[in-house]
């Protein structure tokens, strides 16, 4: 049977006037449009619905029986073909999975979640780690923000540049850099490097910063993390360059020395993107959560 979502609406009128000269008024069509409405109503559930009694109509027990019904029906689907423009933050409960680059989590993960609970309590965050691999995620809604700085391809991957991360010198106390004072791109390109990919890389955009003037490095191990690499460095001759926020946060308590980048180098900075998938573009819950993130991840010292 092919049902006809209209006769619902025409129903819940019927039943809430009592007439079909009030239904009619009441879903802005002629009478005889809503008697035509009523007569297929009748056939389809074998009822009368409404049966004259004198001079006014009135329901059949079917008809009291199902008005509730019909009305909660109506109600149930205006919400999916019409859903609300309104968020009501203070009830909503969700869950959102997070897979951001560790230091990330690590600068904005608590500033995101403290407002997250501020506003809507019953929402959590799952953040999980990032893969070696690219992962279909976002596409398959496994993951509903990402963070980090490789802007993805997709076409239906929306990304978002939230800032640009500045990247300092990290090394050991004592180290020789300490004493050169300002570093040139020279040496900077004549120590030995730490890299930081989750993919193992030992190059990155700071190679092609060096390559316009003739200079490469030399990268002697890569690690997955920044916290493993600030431990390489922690008892070598190691450097290794990460977002400054991260450094400064970090060695206080290792012991370690923060330089700034040779000023040959002044573009070396690390962008960070805010990446989901376009299914979510008017979801009013993400797109509120996707402000938030934009606000705590702005708080990491990125440079406008």
């Amino acid at each position: 049977m092919q049902l006809d979502l209209n006769l619902l609406a025409a129903l819940d009128a019927l039943l809430e006037e009592g007439s079909v000269a009030g239904a009619a008024a009441r879903l802005h069509v002629t009478a005889p449009a809503m008697s035509r409405s009523l007569g297929r109503i009748r056939r389809t559930t074998g009822d009368q619905i409404l049966v004259r009694t004198g001079r006014t109509m009135t329901p059949t027990p079917y008809a009291v029986a199902v008005r509730q019904q019909v009305h909660e029906l109506l109600h149930q689907v205006r919400g999916v073909l019409a859903p609300s423009r309104e968020l009501d933050l203070a009830t909503l409960e969700r869950t959102f999975t997070l897979r951001w680059h560790d230091s990330l989590v690590a600068l904005s993960g608590a500033p995101l979640l403290s407002a997250v609970r501020e506003q809507a309590p019953g929402v959590r965050l799952r953040f999980v780690a990032e893969s070696s691999v690219d992962t279909p995620g976002l596409r398959r809604g496994e993951v509903d923000l990402e963070a980090n700085a490789n802007r993805p391809s997709a076409p239906d991957i929306r990304a978002e540049e939230v800032g640009r991360t500045r990247l300092v010198i990290v090394v050991r106390q004592g180290h020789p850099l300490t004493r050169a004072g300002t570093v040139t791109a020279r040496q900077y390109a004549s120590a030995e490097h730490v890299t930081v990919s989750r993919r193992g890389n030992l190059t990155n955009a700071l190679d092609e910063a060096l390559a316009p003037h003739g200079l490469t490095r030399r990268a002697v191990a890569s690690v997955p993390t920044e916290a493993a690499a600030l431990e390489f460095v922690r008892g070598s001759d190691l450097l290794v360059s990460v977002p400054e926020a991260t450094a400064r946060q970090a060695v206080a308590d290792l012991g370690l020395a923060v330089l700034p980048l040779p000023p040959e180098l002044p573009s070396a900075s690390a962008p960070v993107y805010l990446s989901w998938h376009q299914r979510y573009d008017t979801d009013h819950a993400h797109a509120w959560l996707r402000g938030l993130a934009r606000t705590a991840l702005a708080l990491d010292g990125a440079a406008p």
